[in-house]
């Protein structure tokens, strides 16, 4: 197994050693809860599924509908600091029940600006590689992020299980997402979500300054949940002093079916680590 390090663009990663503001140092375990029922006209009674209709429940509830079936990705990751602004885009179909799906991640204006990856059977594979044509194969379970709200690999899992880590949640109302009525809902993201899936030296970082300033890093969540009861769209953002970093997802297409092409062993490369701007 050897290493693989993607090339990278220091400015869209977000810089973990700066200065923050200090939020809740309050910590929950990223787990699901099992929700009430979600939609438009969400309730705030008792729901004939067992649940009060709390506003965390009905978030937390249209996280695990997602994740049980597949929706068309579409994501984009926007850093913003000291007067500029770097988009990251990544879109395709996949399929989280069954772990499979295909994503093409682009950063416009990067030295390597395109990359093409592959979910199948708890491996990923990615073609940001030389020779052209050939791929390196990862476990999907060995990939870690290397900045905040940047999910390991790009995998849309990763973010729906930040998603429902939600707290502190409140209804924003109905509004509209292209025409179609969903109801948006808002709430806080704890130190544990935040950094979830982190590797080991950007977490002490974080640590380091989290400590200097005897708090959290704030961020927070918005979750539009349309009439069946599915995020539509989610958004996740992390504040720090001198930047900010926003990752919106959007959902459709629910329950289509979703089929890969795996490429041949003969053109993979086993690898233990990846980074870099594209791979996140």
């Amino acid at each position: 197994m050897r290493r693989i390090a993607m090339s990278s663009a220091a400015v869209l990663l977000l810089a973990l050693g700066t200065g923050c503001s200090s939020g809740s140092n309050e910590e929950a375990r990223v787990t699901e809860k099992p929700g009430g029922r979600a939609g438009a006209k969400a309730s705030a009674t008792k729901g004939t599924d067992g649940t009060d209709g709390r506003p965390v429940d009905i978030v937390r509830a249209a996280v695990k509908k997602a994740r049980a079936t597949s929706a068309r990705i579409d994501e984009t990751i926007v850093t913003r600091g000291r007067g500029e602004e770097f988009t990251l885009s990544l879109a395709g179909p996949f399929d989280l029940a069954a772990g499979k799906g295909e994503l093409s991640v682009d950063f416009p204006g990067g030295a390597v600006d395109h990359m093409d990856e592959v979910f199948s059977g708890g491996k990923v594979y990615l073609t940001q590689t030389v020779p052209k044509g050939h791929w390196a194969v990862i476990d999907r379970d060995q990939a870690r992020a290397h900045s905040l709200l940047r999910a390991p690999l790009n995998d849309p899992e990763h973010v729906l299980r930040q998603v429902s880590a939600i707290r502190d949640v409140s209804d924003r109302g109905t509004t509209t997402i292209d025409g179609r009525p969903v109801h948006l809902y808002g709430g806080t993201l704890d130190y544990r979500a935040l950094t979830l899936g982190l590797v080991d030296e950007r977490r002490k970082q974080l640590d380091t300054v989290r400590k200097a300033l005897g708090g959290g890093l704030p961020a927070s969540v918005l979750v539009w949940v349309d009439e069946e009861g599915r995020p539509a769209r989610v958004e996740l953002t992390a504040m720090l002093q001198t930047a900010n970093v926003t990752t919106t997802m959007n959902l459709t297409d629910f329950g289509k079916p979703v089929k890969v092409r795996v490429p041949e062993a003969s053109r993979t490369t086993p690898t233990d680590s990846v980074s870099g701007v594209l791979p996140g």
